[in-house]
């Protein structure tokens, strides 16, 4: 497999999305309709709408060389290379574990949407899982790039 060769998807946040513009739009709404909370209302607003370009999708790719994820247009990235990845597994997620960026019981998390994800042991012990509406060929790829065989 060459570095350019391997796995790339991009999962899409539609309901994180969704949300974030419905509330942009009650922003609008209230900036227009109670002009006294105007200069709060534009604020939230501009604040929320900002983070559809920075979180509202999650694009993985894995290669001969890393495990590589980002958020959005990039501003959050994470970069592992793969001689340092020591084995996955696909798991569920608890709802509870919600979306987002942010450490639990398993590691940290980062997902944008569902609850399927792969949780991914690094060398050192650490542990995170990455949320994937896809999390079985992403965990093969892994595999595969790792030369890692079976459950691991």
């Amino acid at each position: 497999m060459a570095a350019t060769e391997g796995y790339r998807h991009t999962q899409i946040g539609a309901v994180t999305i969704g949300a974030v513009a419905a509330a942009v739009v009650l922003c609008a709404v209230l900036s227009v309709s109670a002009p006294e909370t105007r200069p709060i209302a534009l604020i939230a607003g501009a604040v929320l709408a900002l983070t559809i370009p920075l979180f509202g999708w999650l694009t993985v790719t894995v290669d001969t060389r890393e495990l590589a994820f980002r958020f959005g247009v990039g501003l959050v990235r994470r970069r592992y290379p793969i001689p340092d990845v020591r084995g996955c597994e696909v798991v569920k997620n608890p709802w509870t574990y919600g979306w987002g960026i942010h450490l639990t019981p398993r590691g940290w998390l980062y997902n944008v949407s569902g609850l399927g994800a792969v949780e991914i042991r690094l060398s050192g012990g650490k542990t995170f899982r990455l949320g994937s509406d896809e999390p079985e060929a992403l965990c093969l790829a892994l595999r595969r790039a790792a030369g890692l065989t079976g459950r691991t």
